[in-house]
């Protein structure tokens, strides 16, 4: 019986763990990290799944921790792009197409809505 010849199986060890954990906090690729570690895009998920779905976590954590604290210390920009990213807040801009002079305004529409048989 022949033996499979190939690679072996690979092993994580604390220094892989931690490459994946700081790769994956600055937002390096999946496809790029495999290649830095030679292996597969399929053996980096199996062997550190929790690596790649933690790490990003605590970076959006730390970033918008420091974002929440610079605009509770009153940064207006800070402010500004919480609320609309995170309540919903945003900008309408409502422009006056009239000339100073009001000769090229726009015409002046006036609806008659017929309303009902109501007895006044």
């Amino acid at each position: 019986m022949k033996k499979k010849v190939g690679k072996p199986p690979h092993k994580p060890t604390p220094a892989t763990r931690q490459t994946v954990q700081l790769h994956t906090t600055v937002g390096t690729d999946q496809e790029t990290l495999s290649r830095v570690l030679g292996i597969t895009e399929k053996t980096l998920r199996k062997y550190y799944r929790e690596e790649l779905d933690i790490s990003s976590a605590k970076a959006n954590a730390v970033i918008g921790g420091a974002l929440f604290n610079k605009a509770k210390n009153g940064d207006t920009a800070a402010m500004i792009f919480w609320l609309k990213t995170k309540a919903g807040f945003r900008e309408r801009q409502e422009h006056d197409h009239r000339s100073s002079d009001r000769s090229m305004s726009p015409p002046t529409t006036i609806q008659i809505v017929a309303g009902g048989n109501s007895k006044d």
